[in-house]
């Protein structure tokens, strides 16, 4: 049975066909790397090491600014240039830690590439496991970049029975975790039974959208033997991979109005997250690279890329062949949920799943114009939400009955649907900026 989320939700152009067939390959390091101490949701990391001092790929080059924070890692060996701060995909001003690469690539002890076997890893307690998820800087690699440890600590009274791994990947034109699936299936698996072990459960399932037949038996046929974990395969549709829809489709719950899905029972992790568990318990790897599409219509050739995180989008177009005719739109990650930016100085982070270059066809808009109260946002929503009411009362600063607006996932369902090309995203967005800013507000006012 083809399994799906009960509401809304829209089937875009896919356009993976770009890259679904292309093998993951790694560049070779780059000449400079500048590494963004604000990488997760929460706290930036806080530097502690300084210009001109030497480092090793992995050496910790920040720690944690706070308990919802990442430690921050080198990704190429050589010396600290400076830091300062840089226009990165976050905002126009970060501080980061840039590193002029010594070409030798010299890493840190103890780390070994070329394990594979958990057995080891898998005996030690889930304490030390979770410590050492948290010392190799793990966060969210689907998008969120929530810290993974911070993520595997249920509250106190806090009770999880299933683990669901998002292999979903529905945001069109990546195909990222989908390679990933196909080549790296031991070790994503590996990296699930480390956070089960973690979890302290016996259950997982590992949800697949159906255009990924090849991922689907490569993962079925990874964890055949292994008790207590199943594939499931989802129908092709947007939002699919989003955290609530993803539960909904699978396990058929729901997560209530403004709760998490621990409420539920549910813990959920992208299969790039547990990949990256796998390397740090196994290969003592912390996080400094990880797997990008780098695809559209204005990119030579486009590819799946193993990139170190620092790297500039200049440097990985580059290694696609450049632009190709004139270049509509620069995203990062995909085109429902990603970012536009106005340049290619900016660095790949850890929550960079892709990078689009969009010709003048692929990002073509239709001229904004007034709501024609058609209902069709309404209908899509995932979330059971009236977009064209929450964006209307963010544009004329009625906040007080906003309160729903709390549920958008910001998905894009609306805004793709919308005929009158109204930026339904953007402003409900802003209106949700502003509505936390006058609870705050309230609440210290009430103080």
């Amino acid at each position: 049975m083809r399994r799906t989320f009960a509401r809304g939700g829209v089937h875009p152009p896919q356009r993976k066909e770009l890259t679904s067939g292309v093998a993951i390959s790694s560049p070779a390091p780059p000449a400079i790397v500048t590494i963004p101490l604000h990488q997760s949701i929460g706290a930036p990391a806080r530097a502690i090491v300084k210009a001109r001092e030497e480092v090793a790929c992995g050496q910790l080059i920040a720690e944690p600014g706070g308990f919802i924070s990442a430690p921050v890692h080198a990704s190429v060996s050589g010396k600290v240039k400076r830091i300062a701060a840089f226009p990165t995909s976050i905002g126009p001003s970060v501080e980061c830690i840039q590193i002029e690469s010594d070409g030798q690539d010299t890493w840190v002890p103890d780390v070994n590439l070329g394990a594979s076997e958990c057995t080891a890893a898998l005996a030690k307690s889930p304490e030390d496991l979770l410590a050492t998820l948290a010392g190799a800087g793990l966060v969210g690699l689907g998008g969120a970049a929530f810290p993974t440890a911070v993520k595997l600590r249920p509250p106190p009274g806090g009770k999880v029975d299933t683990l669901l791994l998002n292999g979903a990947e529905c945001e069109p034109y990546l195909t990222a975790d989908h390679r990933l699936m196909i080549e790296e299936a031991p070790g994503i698996i590996a990296g699930l039974r480390v956070l089960m072990r973690v979890l302290g459960i016996e259950r997982a399932v590992i949800g697949i959208e159906d255009n990924k037949p090849d991922a689907v038996e490569t993962m079925r046929a990874a964890v055949d033997e292994i008790g207590g974990v199943s594939v499931e395969v989802c129908c092709t549709a947007y939002p699919q991979g989003a955290e609530k829809q993803l539960i909904q489709a699978i396990l058929g719950r729901e997560v209530p109005s403004g709760k998490l899905p621990l409420q539920v029972g549910v813990v959920v992790q992208n299969v790039a997250t547990a990949f990256a568990a796998f390397e740090a318990v196994v290969r003592h790897k912390p996080l400094i690279e990880r797997v990008v599409t780098v695809s559209g219509g204005a990119v030579a050739e486009p590819k799946n890329l193993r990139v170190r995180i620092g790297t500039s989008l200049e440097d990985l177009v580059a290694h696609c062949g450049g632009v190709r005719g004139e270049l509509g739109k620069l995203i990062m990650g995909g085109p429902m949920m990603g970012k536009a930016l106005k340049s290619f100085d900016i660095p790949v982070v850890k929550a960079t799943s892709g990078v689009l270059l969009m010709d003048e066809v692929e990002a073509a808009q239709v001229d904004e114009q007034a709501c024609l109260r058609c209902g069709r946002c309404v209908q899509v929503c995932p979330q059971g939400l009236m977009p064209c009411d929450l964006a209307a009362m963010a544009n004329h600063g009625r906040l007080e009955g906003f309160g729903d607006g709390a549920d958008c996932v910001e998905c894009g369902c609306c805004q793709f649907i919308c005929p009158a090309g109204r930026r339904l995203v953007h402003s409900i967005r802003f209106g949700k900026s502003d509505y936390r800013r006058l609870k705050a507000a309230e609440k210290r006012q009430g103080a």
